[in-house]
């Protein structure tokens, strides 16, 4: 799978909620690193996070505003739109900086606004 074939799989597989696909995106060793608390999870931290996240939204969508291949991986763009199972709609901003080898990603860094997420944990 090459580099943004890979990129806009993962994507699919979290709008749909889809844990076991997006776990399957990531390298067992796979490190996620979130600019809003300087931490970085394992692969097995970040699908706990989306577990939690997948139960408590009935929908996910990213919009890609930009996706390009770089040295090592590929540098994505976006606008996350979830939408609550009260019906509440929240929208983040992100960027993300992905490394691959060999068809997996190894390191995600992400740089998102999470201050409208909050209203999950209520």
């Amino acid at each position: 799978m090459e580099t943004l074939e890979l990129a806009r799989h993962f994507v699919r597989q979290l709008e749909d909620g889809s844990i076991d696909g997006a776990r399957g995106c990531l390298d067992a060793n796979a490190e996620i690193w979130h600019d809003f608390d300087n931490k970085t999870q394992t692969a097995d931290e970040n699908m706990a996070l989306f577990f939690w996240l997948v139960s408590k939204t009935k929908k996910r969508q990213y919009e890609i505003t930009r996706l390009e291949a770089i040295t090592g991986g590929y540098l994505q763009q976006h606008t996350l739109k979830l939408t609550t199972l009260s019906g509440q709609e929240l929208t983040a901003y992100a960027c993300c900086i992905v490394r691959v080898e060999k068809t997996k990603i190894v390191r995600i860094e992400e740089y998102i606004n999470n201050t409208p997420l909050t209203a999950l944990s209520d």
